[in-house]
């Protein structure tokens, strides 16, 4: 197989924490086969005389907390030049992220596999696509009206309520139907009932963890990481305090992902995070799932091997 091109798109690399950054594990593993790495910011892509184009720079990574990348040669590309491109870039989901995933689109129809595809990027809201499987969530409602989710704690008894494009369990409150605060929380939750939020049921099972469950085209990763909150936290996630365990998949896990494995590869969604608590998902992570670097070093396993195992496979079909 002839070497290579890999892009990334990703938030500035020199602010990540290697350690714990799931796109820089695929950076490692893509340089550990040879391939040619090719930085991008969103802000590099642009389009010039009918075609989409990035300022992009050549880059050497390497496992290390203290210096763990360098850039070699800048230059200006064609995106199609790449054979691969991975959308790594994390959220606020904005207009910013919107426009990057057109230009992809120019790539994607060149010719370029670019994962995850940028129309299902934008079709799949994380919080909102899981309610394209009912059997597999818990009660809720997305509105911005006052009434409908004050109605909505009144009867679930207690709540809890985020915003529709955030991360890491920003912006996220527990409320119950005695709390008096609850009308000035969803004011400054949905801008003064303009935005919609989503409204879950409280899931107690939260106390045991909110479990990371990886998919790969459809097919999870044995074990899933478990993010457990500190005393007197409602949120697990990591970038909030929550502590990591692991744990195998159970039987209830892999019925989920059986429920939503179709979806994704009919979506082109290679590469998926499904929160679950209890036995119910809770969000489907499409635009940078993560989590690969914990389960990587707690359960002795090598997730982006298995990635790019499939990514390879892909880009073998494509070139026929």
């Amino acid at each position: 197989m002839a070497t290579v091109k890999l892009g990334i798109i990703m938030d500035p690399i020199a602010t990540i924490k290697p350690k714990k950054d799931t796109g820089f594990a695929m950076l490692l593993e893509a340089q550990r086969r040879g391939w040619q790495l090719y930085y991008m910011e969103p802000r590099d892509l642009f389009f010039k005389n009918n075609t989409a184009c990035t300022l992009t720079k050549l880059l050497t990574v390497q496992d290390n907390n203290h210096s763990w990348f360098k850039f070699n040669k800048e230059q200006t590309i064609n995106l199609a030049e790449l054979d691969i491109i991975l959308m790594r870039q994390d959220p606020p989901f904005n207009l910013n992220y919107i426009y990057t995933t057109y230009l992809l689109e120019h790539a994607e129809q060149a010719g370029t596999l670019v994962i995850n595809k940028p129309q299902s990027l934008r079709d799949a809201n994380e919080k909102v696509f899981a309610t394209w499987f009912p059997d597999c969530i818990p009660p809720l409602l997305i509105s911005s009206q006052l009434q409908l989710l004050k109605d909505f704690i009144t009867e679930q008894q207690d709540v809890i309520l985020k915003p529709l494009n955030g991360l890491g369990g920003q912006g996220i409150f527990r409320i119950d139907s005695k709390d008096p605060n609850s009308t000035v929380t969803i004011e400054l939750l949905t801008n003064h009932f303009t935005t919609p939020i989503m409204a879950q049921r409280y899931l107690p099972e939260i106390k045991a963890g909110d479990k990371r469950i990886l998919l790969i085209n459809g097919n999870p990763v044995s074990h899933a990481l478990v993010r457990i909150a500190q005393p007197g936290e409602t949120r697990a996630n990591l970038a909030a305090g929550g502590k990591a365990e692991t744990q195998p998949l159970t039987q209830r896990d892999y019925w989920l992902c059986e429920q939503v494995a179709p979806v994704l590869k009919e979506k082109g969604l290679l590469f998926v995070g499904l929160d679950v608590i209890g036995d119910y998902i809770t969000e489907i992570n499409v635009t940078s799932p993560t989590c690969v670097r914990e389960l990587d070093t707690l359960c002795g396993l090598n997730i982006c091997q298995q990635l790019f195992d499939e990514i390879e496979s892909l880009l073998i079909k494509k070139r026929g």
